[in-house]
């Protein structure tokens, strides 16, 4: 007896309740939809599951989103993509809006500052742990742990931009999987056959075409840039509009590794280079988005709500901050859409090539040494004080801390953090946290 037709309104719902209870990063949303999808609703098989899967992991931006906007095209075409994808973000993107209002409103409300302490902590044990568990992942041998501490010594003493990282150790992935196959190519595809337990929508059946690619391919990059132009035109001198949609685009087409390993990148120009906020501020921007459910890169949205929020120009801050939060959303994962919808019906072609998996193994192991990067960052600006800069002779200001001011209740903070995660619940280890730098707070000693 076949499986009765499954309509993309009875499908709806069920992506939503996927999108509201996607905590505990990549990890832990794959694992939802795969308990949802596969072994509850037998929607897709095992191997239909993997193989999408094993295509988003190489793609730029959050493979979590991009796997349910794959998975939503297989069963219900276009629309089916956009539904799945779209639902996915939007329960964390609403949340994470009104937290960056809330926090522009009255982050230095004490009980909210201390909380926001806490979380600081807890996020730089969770960074910490983000390098260990990619790590095992990729660095399985001395060349692959040459890659990562290339990497991080050229993103944080010689501001190498992390584009150009990934750039170089996919060419040499790629190049060197030829040479070398058994020592670059990691990372593996997973094979497996079998068919989905649900029939495949028309669209996702049919073939692919050069033209019906370009086709998709243009309407996605109008779609895309269309808002960035039009913000841009109307954007007055006052205001961010051009430069957040341009900057978040750019930071979408980089965001191989998930969100950790770009955050190092976008510290570094949002922060030290534009000045849209101060290093504490965006610890507290990752600490929130760490507590709403969707993907971590969301913590993007605080930054251009902040970013708006600061120039407003002729509108009420408030305006203008939502504004810069829905113009950040949209840049960073309208490109997802474009990446599935033209690529995955070419994903049969692509499966397997060694050229490709070497190059992704590669780049993982480049991404490694970014997040550590991005861990040295947090460390510095939770666990003391105060820093300065030093000028290294190759010309890079290299940012310090100053030993010491070392923050004691931080580093207790922290060390707890990392501890609990090894046994406790992501979001119990938040919740700790941010429940121990309110009561630091409430002694004084934050």
């Amino acid at each position: 007896m076949s499986e009765p037709t499954l309509t993309l309104r009875q499908a709806a719902p069920v992506w939503w309740h996927i999108g509201l209870h996607s905590f505990g990063g990549p990890a832990g949303q794959i694992a939802t939809m795969h308990r949802i999808l596969v072994e509850e609703r037998r929607w897709v098989s095992e191997a239909r599951f993997l193989h999408a899967l094993d295509y988003c992991m190489l793609l730029p931006g959050p493979e979590a989103q991009q796997l349910a906007t794959y998975l939503g095209w297989l069963l219900h075409g276009t629309r089916g993509g956009l539904v799945a994808g779209g639902l996915f973000v939007l329960p964390g993107a609403l949340l994470m809006g009104a937290l960056s209002a809330l926090y522009a409103a009255a982050h230095d409300f004490g009980p909210l500052t201390g909380a926001l302490f806490g979380l600081k902590a807890a996020v730089l044990a969770i960074v910490g742990e983000a390098v260990h568990r990619i790590g095992k992942r990729v660095l399985h041998n001395p060349l692959m742990r040459a890659v990562a501490v290339l990497s991080f010594l050229a993103i944080a003493l010689g501001q190498v931009p992390f584009p150009w990282v990934v750039l170089a150790a996919g060419l040499a992935g790629a190049v060197g999987s030829r040479l070398a196959p058994s020592t670059f190519v990691v990372l593996r595809g997973r094979g497996g056959g079998g068919t989905a337990d649900r029939a495949l929508h028309p669209e996702a059946a049919a073939p692919p075409t050069l033209r019906r690619t370009a086709r998709t391919v243009g309407i996605w990059l109008v779609a895309w840039w269309a808002p960035v132009g039009v913000a841009a035109s109307l954007s007055t001198p006052k205001q961010r509009f051009g430069e957040i949609g341009v900057f978040f685009s750019q930071a979408a087409t980089v965001t191989f590794g998930g969100a950790y390993a770009v955050l190092a990148w976008v510290a570094q120009r949002a922060v030290v280079e534009q000045g849209w906020m101060t290093p504490p501020e965006m610890l507290d921007g990752l600490g929130l988005a760490e507590t709403t459910p969707g993907p971590l890169v969301l913590v993007l949205e605080f930054v251009g709500f902040i970013a708006s929020y600061r120039a407003p120009g002729p509108l009420p801050p408030m305006v203008a901050g939502a504004l810069g939060a829905a113009l950040t959303v949209w840049a960073t994962f309208a490109p997802s859409f474009l990446w599935i919808f033209a690529g995955a019906p070419w994903i049969e072609a692509l499966r397997g090539r060694a050229a490709l998996q070497g190059a992704l193994s590669t780049i993982t192991a480049a991404v490694v040494g970014a997040v550590a990067n991005l861990g040295v960052f947090l460390a510095i600006h939770v666990l003391f004080r105060e820093t300065h800069a030093w000028q290294a002779p190759w010309g890079s200001a290299v940012e310090l801390p100053v030993l010491a001011t070392v923050h004691l209740p931080a580093c207790a903070l922290t060390v707890g953090a990392a501890a609990a995660l090894t046994r406790a619940p992501l979001g119990a280890v938040i919740a700790a946290a941010a429940a121990g730098g309110a009561v630091i707070w409430s002694l004084g000693l934050a």
